[in-house]
């Protein structure tokens, strides 16, 4: 591969996409974004971004990896998939994480529970491949080397987090119990919601903040998880990159609780199952590794080169065993669209 082009249409890819941009620069890869406005802003000065069509051609990428649930047509090379997040089943299987949209050449799947329905697919589809590599957006999550530590002291340390979804969120419900947790002053809380939340909800969250409580962007979500003890949060994806590392989880109503949570109905049992949590059951840890090495088996930080390995060899077999992709005028339409709502041809 001699150049690569990053799709992000919202800022909470910046975290998955930077390690294997990173990973990618250190081979010699060319690297360029592709990015909304909003992104844009949070680019860095060696992050370099194409702005139109005929930037993109000039650059000819052999590869566009995708942090979204769609790649933007016309840009030349193979359409990698890389996901936003796991699978956090708040939709039905076609709808949601599994619903194949006809863009990609090769969906580059995270662990075991995403790469043999995948495979599946890709035995029915025929028009796209796929390689289990995990995700790069964990590689931080198991280096070394912490970038941007958080500290703290010995207190447990909370982290709260929370899906967008406005049927799904326990965000509202949960701010008078964590005002009240959070005065109480024997834990200390890291706090952060989805980017997309709603502006007024952000801003009462931010209010929260005290000498023991801290309200973070989502950019900074692994640096979160990695210093964090335990986290609560409802139905989102955030549950799942947390529960790799081995440390329990806390939910409010999930929609589809799963052994490895603790699954409470109210913000008012949430005390009690942080003190439940931080006792660490063992058979609640036991549910939590075996969910673990079944979403994400990987633990070397490695990802990114797995996902650019994968690529380097499609590129070198080439499409010729893959079916043409189904033309989908409907969704197709609506790629040009928000593709020119991106960037100008």
């Amino acid at each position: 591969m001699r150049a690569c082009v990053m799709f992000a249409t919202e800022t909470y890819a910046l975290p998955i996409l930077r390690p294997l941009a990173a990973a990618a620069v250190a081979r010699g890869v060319q690297v360029r974004w592709l990015v909304t406005d909003a992104v844009a802003q949070r680019l860095t000065v060696d992050e370099q971004r194409l702005r139109n069509m005929a930037d993109i051609r000039a650059f000819s990428p052999d590869a566009t990896f995708c942090a979204a649930n769609w790649a933007p047509p016309g840009v030349p090379g193979l359409k990698v998939q890389v996901f936003h997040g796991f699978n956090a089943n708040k939709r039905e299987p076609d709808r949601g994480h599994f619903a194949i949209r006809g863009f990609f050449d090769l969906y580059t799947t995270q662990g075991p529970a995403t790469t043999l329905p995948f495979e599946a697919l890709a035995r029915d589809h025929g028009h796209f491949a796929v390689v289990e590599t995990g995700w790069p957006k964990l590689d931080p999550l198991f280096a070394g080397n912490v970038a941007h530590p958080i500290e703290r002291d010995a207190r447990p340390l909370i982290m709260f987090a929370s899906t967008f979804s406005h049927r799904l969120s326990c965000a509202p419900a949960m701010l008078d119990t964590l005002r009240t947790l959070i005065a109480r002053n024997d834990r200390q809380w890291l706090l952060t919601l989805h980017p997309k939340s709603d502006p007024g909800l952000i801003r009462a969250y931010q209010a929260l903040e005290a000498s023991n409580a801290r309200f973070m962007d989502s950019e900074r979500l692994v640096d979160m998880e990695r210093a964090s003890d335990m986290l609560v949060c409802d139905t989102s994806s955030v549950i799942h990159e947390f529960a790799v590392q081995n440390k329990p989880v806390v939910t409010i109503a999930n929609r589809r609780p799963e052994p490895f949570m603790l699954d409470v109905a109210t913000p008012g049992d949430v005390d009690a199952a942080i003190d439940l949590a931080l006792s660490k059951p063992p058979s609640l840890m036991a549910a939590i590794q075996a969910h673990g090495d079944d979403i994400h088996p990987y633990r070397d930080g490695r990802s990114s080169e797995r996902v650019l390995d994968a690529t380097d060899a499609m590129i070198a077999a080439g499409k010729a065993k893959l079916h043409r992709k189904p033309l989908n005028l409907v969704r197709r339409y609506k790629a040009w669209r928000d593709r020119a709502s991106l960037f100008p041809a």
